[in-house]
């Protein structure tokens, strides 16, 4: 039996039914502010009548050389990734920004290297990159230089010729352990966030976690250190763990074994909320009291922190904030604009019920 496809309607039948030109019944799509509101609502009815979508936005994009897409790389699959409460509330801050662009948002899951693989950057249909929270060793970076597109980096790696919007990580990081030596702490141990892909977390030396190859992590582990030196605390005698707290059942097994491992330990440092929430679980089951038998202090302020029982002290910094001025910058290089100096958020230490004074058994300061 032949059947006959029906000719889809196009952007003159339109005009012809209208009676006005192609380009008024483009601007009705494109440019609506050039036409009245009367004309443009007759132009739309006209098309509902007949079936005309709008504009076909492959031909429009071929047309203009441009995707009309932005591509923002995650360090981390998509499971894991959205694990983060910090990723969704900067992400959708990111999405409000760059609405007015009516921009698409195309998201690269990372991988092995802590970004994407550079084959999938390489092949994406996007006008702008975006790096979150990428590894300095991800392939996804070169792989943005070779295409020659313009790239915004929230947190990590500060690339040259790269917007660049962060926080101060070591400013924050410095806050969190000066807190915990004022309470009277010494026997501090440091939880780092692992976010490369597949890598097995555990115990670290010094010189391993400071050659972490993400940025925040040597940041805010060098302003722990910095503070503990300062307080005559050997900072080569503060263990330091390293796994992600994206994956919660793994983090609390890590968090139980660093526990287990260094049972003197007074206080915890942990690089993120998430690996906070995963230590408060671990002294639960060991028996602990937080925080008569361990202090703890998270970073970022996420809605974790105000969520634990007990409520976690943490370092803030503005998601919201980051979010949106990484799209602000977003739509800045995409105008043709170059990049202005890096944008450094300042951080805050809220202090909640995790920490207090350490406790002997026989409940005097120890």
């Amino acid at each position: 039996m032949n059947v006959t496809r029906r000719r889809r309607p196009t952007l003159d039948d339109v005009a012809a039914a209208v009676g006005v030109s192609r380009a008024t019944v483009s601007n009705a799509y494109n440019r609506p502010d050039q036409l009245s509101a009367e004309l443009r609502a007759r132009v739309l009815d006209a098309a509902k009548r007949l079936g005309y979508a709008g504009p076909n936005p492959v031909a429009r994009s071929l047309a203009r050389s441009q995707s009309g897409a932005i591509a923002f790389m995650l360090d981390a699959n998509l499971s894991i990734a959205f694990s983060d409460p910090a990723l969704s509330i900067t992400l959708d801050a990111f999405a409000t920004a760059i609405a007015p662009g009516e921009h698409a948002l195309v998201l690269l899951p990372g991988g092995e290297d802590g970004g994407p693989r550079a084959e999938r950057v390489m092949r994406a249909q996007a006008d702008l990159m975006v790096s979150y929270s990428l590894s300095d060793k991800a392939s996804a970076l070169q792989a943005v230089r070779d295409r020659g597109l313009p790239l915004v980096v929230v947190d990590e790696p500060h690339l040259p010729g790269a917007a660049v919007v962060g926080i101060d990580d070591r400013g924050g990081s410095e806050a969190a352990a000066r807190h915990l030596v004022e309470l009277g702490h010494r026997r501090i141990g440091v939880l780092a966030q692992d976010c490369m892909y597949g890598f097995p977390g555990g115990r670290r030396s010094r010189a391993e976690a400071e050659a972490s190859p993400f940025r925040i992590n040597r940041e805010r582990l060098g302003g722990y250190l910095d503070v503990i030196a300062e307080a005559g605390i050997d900072p080569d005698s503060v263990p330091i763990w390293e796994f992600s707290g994206m994956d919660r059942e793994r983090a609390v097994a890590g968090a139980h074994a660093a526990l287990v491992e260094e049972p003197g330990l007074t206080a915890l440092l942990c690089m993120s909320d998430e690996l906070a929430a995963a230590a408060t679980t671990a002294a639960r089951q060991l028996g602990l009291r937080v925080p008569e038998d361990l202090s703890l202090v998270g970073f970022d302020d996420t809605p974790t922190a105000r969520l634990l029982d007990p409520p976690l002290t943490t370092v803030r910094q503005d998601l919201l904030g980051k979010g949106r001025i990484a799209g602000e910058l977003a739509l800045l290089l995409l105008s043709g604009r170059k990049a202005p100096k890096p944008t450094v958020l300042p951080t805050e230490l809220v202090v909640r019920a995790s920490t207090a004074p350490p406790v002997s058994a026989g409940g005097k300061p120890r």
